[in-house]
């Protein structure tokens, strides 16, 4: 009856003073939010609790666990179970707690920072600091777990007397995987691409929705997600609108007849224009930039704050302007001629 009871009475008595103390923690934590609003992090570490509880616990049972009537076999095989689960809580602890600082830290910027492109390269870095740190953390309690049985420990030394093979090996095979790290670092602190920038990728028009280390997601204005690998953007040219100021110049192109009014729809532009909201008040312009023996092209040109609005400010200028010349100036629109248009009266010449 012993041999079950003092495990039982451990473990239990264990699990009740984690929970309480992961209590208490997270009361604390509420109390110093509510007195703190202006900080997130303290709303943010709440998420600890359950992480915290399976640490305090393994640790509780870890130090009471002498005191139990166990075999030397089965004392053995606890402690090494013990071990692992310690390890994995410890990373998942620190994983909560690395999410809650990076939350808060680009929160903060992104509330002080009177530069939206600053504040989104800040989020780009740190979600890629992140990232890394989350797969180093979670590689190196995944070498301590097996690290922690013997035979893993034989392979281990194993492996590193020939480290020098391996490693050259590893570095041949994982070429593209390294690639990729060192270019996904490259754009976090080269500041070539954000999260949130709005691209132009081997044509498709998109906003930047995520970054790895590895991979890059853009988000079209069709909702859908192209996934690119991150050395595409180190090693190839793209279209970044959102780098800089965010301020672009739009462009609408009419092809008209020769007959187009262009004094009365150059007017007609710029009435257009200064009543759009989408018209960051800059300059705009209208110019005939093209002729040909059928038609002329002319180019309206105007500005807007962010490429959305630059893009719905032109869509709208060229319906407005469309729709005017049907209505007004329906001769000003191409057409192909199908009659011969009549022949000129020719001068009479009078002999000397």
């Amino acid at each position: 009856m012993e041999y079950v009871l003092r495990p039982a009475i451990v473990f239990g008595g264990a699990l009740v003073v984690a929970w309480i103390i992961a209590w208490a923690v997270d009361r604390a934590l509420i109390r110093v939010d509510r007195r703190h609003p202006e900080t997130p992090m303290w709303g943010l570490l709440r998420g600890i609790r359950v992480p915290l509880q399976a640490v305090l616990f393994v640790a509780l049972v870890r130090v009471f666990f002498d005191s139990t009537e166990l075999v030397r076999d089965d004392r053995e095989s606890a402690q090494l179970w013990l071990a692992v689960i310690m390890i994995g809580a410890s990373a998942w602890l620190a994983m909560r707690v690395l999410g809650a600082v990076v939350e808060t830290v680009s929160g903060r910027y992104a509330g002080v920072a009177n530069d939206a492109a600053r504040a989104r390269r800040v989020r780009t870095q740190l979600t890629l600091v992140q990232r890394l740190l989350t797969a180093v953390v979670w590689v190196i309690a995944g070498a301590a777990m097996l690290l922690q049985f013997d035979a893993m420990k034989t392979f281990g030394t194993s492996m590193l007397a020939s480290a020098g093979v391996l490693g050259i090996v590893a570095g041949i095979a994982a070429q593209s995987t390294l690639g990729n790290l060192f270019a996904g670092l490259s754009i976090a602190f080269g500041d070539m691409v954000r999260i949130g920038d709005t691209v132009v990728v081997d044509g498709e028009y998109g906003t930047v929705d995520e970054i790895t280390v590895s991979y890059l997601v853009v988000l079209t204005w069709d909702e859908r997600r192209i996934t690119m690998p991150v050395s595409y953007f180190t090693s190839k040219p793209f279209e970044n609108w959102s780098r800089g100021a965010s301020q672009l110049t739009g462009t609408v192109y009419l092809q008209l007849d020769h007959t187009a009014p262009i004094a009365d729809l150059r007017a007609k532009t710029e009435e257009f224009v200064r009543s759009s909201d989408y018209w960051d008040g800059r300059r705009w312009s209208l110019m005939v930039t093209d002729s040909t023996p059928t038609t002329i092209e002319v180019r309206a040109a105007m500005t807007a704050r962010t490429p959305d609005d630059v893009w719905m400010l032109r869509c709208e200028l060229r319906e407005a302007l469309l729709g005017w010349l049907q209505e007004k100036h329906p001769s000003a629109l191409p057409k192909i001629r199908t009659a011969a248009e009549p022949a000129l009266p020719q001068p009479e010449f009078k002999s000397l």
